[in-house]
């Protein structure tokens, strides 16, 4: 991976909840494969899957990735690995560091949404949370990461140049006033420097 274009100013982070929809997919293959073992924080994700359909993903990436994967169960501890949303519930970070799921209503017609996902870890890791809006087709994530701004953690956003939709990191940007935007390769760079680690 490419060395990050933007300096962190010592931003280190505790955790990073990650969002995206359309060609996300493609992106996470870009990235999580290279995030090195040692790495000891959680990646928690939330993709847009339709509801109904089983979600693939925890799978497709535990075969690729270095990092345990895992879809999250309602109460579990959050620790250190991937971590997927699973189809068709909320996924929220609870005070205590566990996860819990919920079956309220879409929001932004999606669930799961990023901007729930966002708010609740906002809450609770505040400003050692990174916060990553990919590629997609609509706006979710941009009122979450604004809350991950305004409660002093970072926000970071793929150059919508970069994105097959163009919607959601353009949304997040105008909304968010990301600290840094930049390519996959960067971005994948970028989450290994906030954790501490070297690219």
């Amino acid at each position: 991976m490419s060395a990050p274009a933007q300096n962190l100013s010592g931003f280190r982070a505790a955790a990073v909840v990650v969002g995206g929809s359309a060609g996300a997919v493609d992106v996470l293959t870009a990235i999580l494969p290279a995030l090195p073992a040692s790495l000891g924080i959680p990646i928690i994700v939330v993709v847009h899957v339709a509801p109904g359909r089983a979600s693939l993903l925890p799978q497709l990436f535990a075969a690729r990735c270095q990092l345990p994967v895992r879809e999250p169960e309602d109460k579990e501890p959050i620790d250190a690995g991937i971590w997927f949303a699973a189809p068709d519930y909320h996924l929220l970070v609870e005070a205590d560091y566990t996860f819990s799921l919920s079956i309220d209503e879409p929001v932004r017609f999606s669930r799961p949404s990023i901007d729930v996902l966002f708010d609740s870890a906002a809450r609770v890791y505040g400003p050692n949370l990174l916060g990553v809006i990919l590629t997609g087709a609509n706006d979710d994530g941009a009122a979450g990461s604004e809350v991950i701004r305004d409660l002093g953690g970072c926000v970071a956003v793929q150059d919508p140049a970069t994105a097959i939709a163009t919607e959601m990191p353009r949304a997040a940007i105008k909304r968010a006033r990301p600290q840094w935007i930049g390519t996959v390769q960067e971005l994948g760079s970028m989450m290994i420097l906030a954790s501490g680690g070297a690219p």
